[in-house]
């Protein structure tokens, strides 16, 4: 069946190519640059630059399908024309319009911006503290370790240009979420409760992840992804998606399984354990000189009350079954600091001597409380 779809699939594309090496289709070619340069005769804004680009959207289906070489042209072909037309390069339509329009169209309005710091900001405090079971994730469901493909899809979601491709990463990291629980489900005979176990551990998946620009990501997507693909699987999981952020954005001790005192502690120690360690950071690549030094590595040992790295020197031969706990701990101690230093340092800029700046980059590296948050 699926080696019948392909080669179908395979035939449509070639015979697609084939069209559009045709010099009769060089009109579909000029509509679509004359919309590009047309699009800089226009104030930027991102409402109205999402309904002009969903109406060219609109406008160059039932260009192709009134045109001559796709006479007779199955649905399947015209939305793969929509989809794969590839008359530069190796683009298809959207990506190549988004593409030259993505410095106009991607996180644009200040706003935006701010709204994509703040989230940033507050995801880093809750790294520091956040467990699955403060989201009254089932303790058979919980896999940190798996899920970490997951965030590990959801990361890749700047990368990208194209809202279909932005779309791709977020229903990938939701399928590995999806397959997961149900793997979880069958082996502990656990009965799903549908988007009361998806929900929060695609919630807990984005707080570990941290995507840069999340805001800016959803409503690129919102606003030029086709319409008409933004639907079904596609629209269950974006959606979901987007209220997993709306309750990261309102999530407060009420939100959570744990006590309010605790929460406020525990956020107050996060933003102060990341203002010692950007104060530390800073001073250390001005070269300036501390007359009672501190490492930043001995401050970071201090976050979780002074935990040592024992197995630095074992050898495989060495470990026991014993030691499997202990080791587990530790990688998780070592994530978490790192994760803190990480948000320090991740956009924090210094003066060089010369007058220009440097910047520090990343490296690559339900509850009824949420049924409450998403206004159930």
């Amino acid at each position: 069946m699926e080696s019948a779809a392909a080669a179908a699939s395979s035939v449509t594309f070639y015979d697609f190519l084939d069209r559009m090496r045709n010099p009769a289709s060089l009109d579909l070619v000029r509509s679509i640059k004359s919309f590009i340069v047309s699009s800089s005769f226009y104030a930027a804004n991102p409402e109205n630059d999402g309904k002009r680009v969903q109406e060219f959207y609109l406008t160059m289906e039932g260009a192709i399908r009134e045109h001559p070489l796709w006479t007779g042209a199955t649905e399947e072909e015209v939305d793969h024309a929509m989809e794969v037309l590839q008359f530069t390069s190796t683009k298809g339509l959207e990506k190549y319009v988004m593409t030259k329009l993505f410095s106009r169209t991607f996180a644009s309005a200040s706003e935006d911006s701010k709204i994509d710091h703040e989230i940033s900001e507050k995801i880093c405090l809750l790294q520091t503290f956040l467990k699955p079971e403060h989201l009254d994730i089932p303790a058979v469901l919980q896999n940190e370790a798996s899920w970490l493909l997951a965030e590990k899809e959801l990361q890749k979601i700047n990368t990208f240009k194209a809202p279909r491709e932005k779309l791709s990463c977020i229903m990938n990291c939701c399928r590995v979420i999806n397959n997961l629980l149900l793997n979880a489900s069958m082996s502990e005979n656990h009965v799903l409760a549908g988007l009361d176990d998806f929900l929060p551990v695609l919630i807990y998946v984005t707080i570990k992840a941290n995507p840069p620009q999340l805001h800016s990501n959803l409503k690129f997507i919102q606003l030029y992804r086709r319409q008409a693909k933004l639907v079904s699987e596609a629209a269950y999981y974006f959606t979901n998606l987007v209220s997993a952020k709306e309750f990261i954005v309102d999530l407060s001790a009420k939100s959570l399984s744990m006590d309010e005192i605790k929460f406020e502690e525990s956020m107050q120690a996060a933003r102060s354990t990341n203002k010692e360690i950007q104060t530390e950071a800073s001073t250390t690549l001005l070269g300036q000189t501390d007359p009672t030094p501190t490492r930043i590595q001995d401050k970071i040992r201090d976050l979780s009350g002074g935990s040592n790295y024992p197995y630095m020197d074992a050898k495989a031969g060495e470990l026991t079954i014993g030691d499997v706990e202990r080791l587990l701990s530790l990688y998780k101690d070592v994530v978490t600091k790192y994760t803190s230093l990480r948000a320090a340092v991740r956009h924090h800029s210094f003066p060089h001597s010369e007058g220009t700046s440097f910047s520090l980059t990343q490296p690559e590296g339900v509850n009824t409380k949420i049924d409450h948050q998403r206004g159930n």
